[in-house]
């Protein structure tokens, strides 16, 4: 975090004492707005992955102190202090940061005790050029599937695609060619997804590679590897050590010249199922 980001949350909402109101405002309720004059909007305008800075004020003109909530809708909003209390014919002026990560159209929103609520439009526009980047990351094979990370890493929301190989000991054993992912990935952010593999290898050694795409040139490629042994089916120190005889002579096959071994077809299985948040 930023040293103005760090001032920012270390600081309190700041309450400022109004002039003195007539009794005939005691009345008047409290209201929200954009700190400063002249502003009926918070407008925010930043290169991407960038931490913007505002204040809102919440002015209480009446007799008695009102606690309010404020809360973001549309837009990802942090405040030094989403509850505050304001005494009567007081000011609060609360600080809070916006993440610009993609243009946006929101609002604040505050919820008084009393049951009112008032909002603040809030646009956000992110500067810059347009950049397709994206990453694939920390795969791991599971009981369940392949896990793994998605990041984007440009400027654009971008809607990934996913192709999915894997090799065994005798040849593939998996190939899934590219399909769009049901995801949106907005700029920064990180998603952890997993492609199911049910029917996978009760007894092999593989490397898994993924491969992902998106439009504007977005492209990555990451692999992972791993060993399948049928331990339910083995116990004590035999099973072990047959299983590791099993691992070995399926290397040992493998190596076998093609003269040897005699024509194979190589195992492809092809799935198409959607990755699972």
């Amino acid at each position: 975090m930023s040293p103005a980001a760090r001032v920012l949350f270390a600081s309190a909402s700041l309450l400022l004492v109004l002039g003195a109101a007539p009794s005939a405002r005691a009345d008047g309720g409290w209201s929200l707005a954009p700190s400063g004059t002249g502003r009926s909007l918070v407008y925010a305008e930043g290169a991407p992955g960038a931490v913007l800075q505002d204040t809102v004020s919440v002015t209480n003109r009446g007799a008695r102190a009102v606690t309010v909530r404020l809360s973001g809708s549309g837009v990802a909003v942090t405040f030094a202090e989403s509850r505050v209390r304001v005494p009567a014919r007081t000011r609060a002026d609360v600080p809070f940061t916006l993440s610009a990560r993609d243009d946006r159209t929101g609002s604040i929103v505050a919820r008084g005790s009393d049951g009112r609520t008032a909002t603040v439009p809030v646009r956000l526009r992110v500067g810059g050029p347009a950049l397709s980047a994206l990453t694939v990351e920390q795969i791991s094979v599971r009981r369940d599937g392949i896990a793994y990370e998605l990041v984007n890493r440009g400027t654009t929301t971008l809607v990934p695609r996913l192709a999915v190989h894997a090799d065994g000991l005798f040849g593939p054993v998996l190939d899934r060619g590219p399909r769009t992912l049901p995801v949106h990935l907005a700029p920064g952010r990180r998603m952890r997804l997993t492609e199911p593999w049910r029917d996978r290898p009760a007894l092999d050694s593989v490397r898994v590679r993924l491969t992902v795409t998106a439009a504007g040139g977005a492209h990555d490629t990451a692999a992972s590897s791993a060993r399948f042994v049928p331990w339910g089916a083995v116990t004590g120190a035999a099973g072990t050590a047959a299983a590791g005889a099993a691992l070995l002579l399926v290397r040992r096959r493998r190596r076998r010249t093609p003269e040897e071994a005699g024509p194979e077809s190589p195992r492809t299985e092809v799935e198409l199922t959607g990755a699972v948040t």
